[in-house]
């Protein structure tokens, strides 16, 4: 039986893939992911398959197809840090996959700024809540991935409403891309930011 590959693809570019990761992509008959990570493996003579339906179904389809072909989904960021791995794990055994790490959004843009996040409160706002106030007392540093709706200006509007404009924001977005921008500001800047999608955001205290 085929192992089902569970791959780590970075923050986005593939220079911050790892070879492993790679070698089993160019192994695999199936490539399951967002839109965005199979676009660069487009007129490989892989079927790809889009992470854009029900979850249910790609659970069906491996289930159906992994005895004759080697499947791999590929998702982004660390396969250990809010993937799709605990979902998986509900419907195949630890035994029956094989999970290869990659370089989180959050370990990119920490050392792009060139800081350590040993101490710091790492979390994500991505489609959940989270009390980032009550953090911003407890940590120094606290490291979020957002999304639209828990986006870089919404915490910053947060933070201002709370009396709280001497935290630092830094934010980046379209990390490791031609088009990467990484922002370094207080609130009352941060808040006029556009809606940019999933980004970092940084949140330092110096109170």
């Amino acid at each position: 039986m085929n192992k089902i590959n569970i791959l780590g693809m970075g923050p986005g570019h593939r220079d911050y893939i790892l070879p492993i990761a790679l070698k089993i992509i160019d192994e695999s008959d199936v490539l399951i992911g967002g839109k965005r990570i199979l676009s660069d493996f487009q007129g490989r003579g892989k079927e790809l398959i889009y992470i854009d339906c029900k979850l249910s179904k790609i659970i069906e389809y491996i289930k159906e197809n992994r005895y004759e072909k080697k499947i791999s989904l590929l998702l982004s960021g660390d396969t250990g840090f809010y993937s799709m791995l605990e979902y998986l794990k509900k419907h195949f055994n630890p035994h029956e996959m094989e999970v290869i790490p990659g370089i989180s959004s959050y370990q990119y843009l920490m050392a792009k700024i060139k800081k350590t996040w040993h101490n710091s409160f790492v979390g994500s706002v991505h489609g959940r809540e989270l009390d980032i106030v009550s953090l911003v007392g407890k940590y120094k540093s606290i490291i979020l991935l957002t999304d639209n709706k828990n986006s870089p200006s919404r915490i910053a509007e947060t933070f201002i409403n709370q009396g709280m404009e001497n935290v630092k924001m830094i934010v980046g977005e379209n990390l490791s891309y031609g088009n990467e921008r990484i922002i370094i500001d207080f609130p009352k800047e941060i808040v006029k930011m556009e809606e940019i999608g999933m980004s970092v955001v940084v949140i330092e205290n110096y109170e």
